[in-house]
């Protein structure tokens, strides 16, 4: 049995990449491959294969479809298989399309100061990826939760630019002017999820201020949360600001729960093709 999908399979749970598991799962008649085979497609590689031809390049199309529109419920799509080239197939074949990491949040949270020590624990918890990010290397704690990855980077705002649309960023370092610049830089891509900055009224009327000067429109700047985390906790404690953010961020991505229109399994239509 070719494994290929099995090591990939555990490398992309590793490193969080959204994928689409295909699986046969009904044969009838002569068919390229077995009940059984499987492949998995991420939107830049593929592993294993189904069988090749008309029918894996038709499945490899609709799997990149389905990561590109973020979908999360698998569905099943029935193939009559046709004659082409001399080699006449003649069966019919299911494909299950199962959308792999699709529900897990990309976080980037700057600054491991006291407030984002207490943070990163409660998000380990959660179904999210961090990336950890500071310049000083010795405020990070000896072991990190699983599913956390640490960034020591002399200049942090370059990391921004570096990860996948609709992340979650979180700034909260020790320097005023290092979160000024990481929320240029934030605002700038207009592709995120979620930007929460750590700070008071009074830090954010500054930063409008200080932003509007720069070009930055009213509505861009909606688009930063700032004060962060939920207003009914009003502790100053890291421990309680840490569980008021982590509040936020569950609410971020639980509110597009139920909000799909396609039914857990779809049938399509079954199709001719020429492998």
């Amino acid at each position: 049995m070719n494994s290929e999908w099995i090591k990939a399979l555990s490398q992309l749970e590793a490193d969080a990449t959204p994928a689409v598991m295909i699986t046969v799962v009904d044969e009838r008649g002569s068919t390229p491959r077995n009940a059984g085979a499987k492949m998995l497609v991420s939107a830049n590689e593929r592993f294993d294969t189904i069988g090749g031809g008309h029918l894996e390049h038709k499945s490899i199309k609709i799997a990149r479809a389905m990561l590109e529109e973020k979908q999360s419920q698998p569905r099943l799509e029935r193939f009559s298989l046709g004659a082409s080239l001399g080699q006449c197939c003649g069966g019919a074949t299911t494909l299950l399309f199962e959308p792999l990491n699709t529900g897990i949040v990309q976080i980037v949270l700057f600054g491991a100061g006291h407030v984002g020590r207490a943070l990163v624990p409660i998000l380990a918890t959660l179904p999210c990826r961090i990336r950890w990010v500071d310049a000083r290397e010795e405020e990070f704690p000896a072991t990190l939760p699983e599913g956390v990855e640490k960034v020591v980077n002399e200049f942090p705002v370059d990391e921004i630019a570096q990860q996948p649309a609709d992340s979650y960023f979180i700034v909260m370092t020790h320097n005023h002017q290092l979160d000024q610049e990481l929320s240029e830089a934030i605002l700038k891509r207009n592709d995120f999820k979620y930007f929460g900055l750590i700070g008071s009224e009074t830090k954010r009327k500054k930063f409008e201020h200080r932003l509007k000067a720069k070009g930055f429109d009213d509505t861009l700047l909606e688009r930063m949360t700032c004060p962060m985390g939920i207003p009914e906790v009003k502790g100053k404690l890291p421990a309680e600001i840490a569980v008021s953010v982590a509040g936020e961020v569950i609410a971020q991505y639980n509110a597009a729960f139920g909000a799909e229109s396609k039914p857990p399994i779809e049938t399509a239509a079954v199709e001719r093709l020429a492998i």
